[in-house]
């Protein structure tokens, strides 16, 4: 029975980039039975005052990981993994990872580690009357542009780890309102980055581009957000038994991952996580009615 459903395509799979390890977890669409799994161990590095992780490292971690995953698959059911039925990543949440308008890397990816942004981040909240977190990529951003940095007038598009997988392996900028809600404040009216803040952000911006321009779309589950192209199947399996055309679901961070594992996702349920950070997801059932800065506000 999990052989046909691997030789049928009715698989489902799944690929994390954890702070600590990336993993890669195939289920089957009938009961979501664990078919197989494969594993990545790696480590942010501190490189010119920023923890950081390689674009390079990303790309072998994710290789090795999807390699040990199709060998399971090979070895327990006489199967090449050809194809799934559906294909998703989701990853550490928020950090900074900016590109110009020719896809080239402008700075280190910054992840949710780095404290350098406390002075964005308290001139944000302030302006938007609205908690950002120093890990947030707008606080990043900011940052960068009070800093003078000089890619940020380069600035074409802006992502996250998860929303740059999936960029590389569709072509499409988009994101999970999840992960999206960790880079802006979402408007839960709309599903999308609040107008007002976008328009008072880009007040700050002394530069051609503005946010509407440089952050992905944002989507809702179950939304199309793409198929792996040939290119991307190649990233993700060098040897070419991977095949193109799987869809891909908008990628999403660790926070709406762990929603879902716990079903913790009706209004007055909530969850507490014990990873490289421990903290609780709390489903309101209206927005707060003032800025708490001990809460993060996430969308689902």
């Amino acid at each position: 029975m999990k052989k046909q459903l691997i030789e049928q395509g009715k698989t489902a799979l799944g690929i994390e980039f954890g702070s600590t390890r990336i993993k890669a977890v195939l289920i089957g669409f009938d009961n979501h039975t664990v078919l197989a799994s494969g594993s990545f161990d790696w480590e942010n590095k501190l490189e010119k005052g920023y923890w950081t992780y390689s674009l390079e490292a990303v790309w072998a971690g994710v290789q090795t990981a999807y390699a040990e995953l199709a060998k399971a698959v090979k070895e327990q059911y006489d199967v090449e993994l050809t194809t799934t039925g559906a294909l998703g990543f989701s990853a550490m949440m928020h950090g900074y990872l900016p590109f110009d308008k020719d896809g080239n890397q402008l700075a280190a990816f910054r992840t949710w580690r780095n404290t350098s942004t406390e002075q964005a981040a308290m001139l944000l909240t302030e302006k938007f009357n609205f908690n950002i977190p120093q890990r947030w990529s707008i606080a990043h951003l900011y940052q960068a542009l009070l800093n003078e940095e000089t890619h940020v007038k380069d600035i074409a598009h802006l992502t996250t780890l998860a929303g740059y997988v999936h960029w590389k392996l569709t072509g499409e900028k988009v994101m999970g309102v999840g992960e999206a809600s960790g880079m802006f404040p979402i408007d839960s009216q709309t599903g999308t980055y609040h107008a007002e803040m976008v328009d008072q952000f880009n007040e700050l911006v002394p530069f051609e581009w503005n946010l509407e321009t440089i952050l992905p779309t944002v989507l809702s589950a179950g939304e199309a957000a793409g198929t792996l192209t040939e290119a991307g199947a190649l990233l993700l399996d060098p040897t070419g038994t991977l095949q193109a055309g799987i869809p891909i679901a908008p990628p999403e961070g660790d926070a709406g991952t762990g929603m879902v594992a716990t079903n913790s996702v009706a209004e007055r349920t909530g969850n507490v996580s014990a990873g490289t950070s421990d903290f609780a997801m709390v489903v309101l059932e209206k927005e707060l009615e003032k800025v708490h800065m001990e809460i993060d506000m996430v969308t689902t």
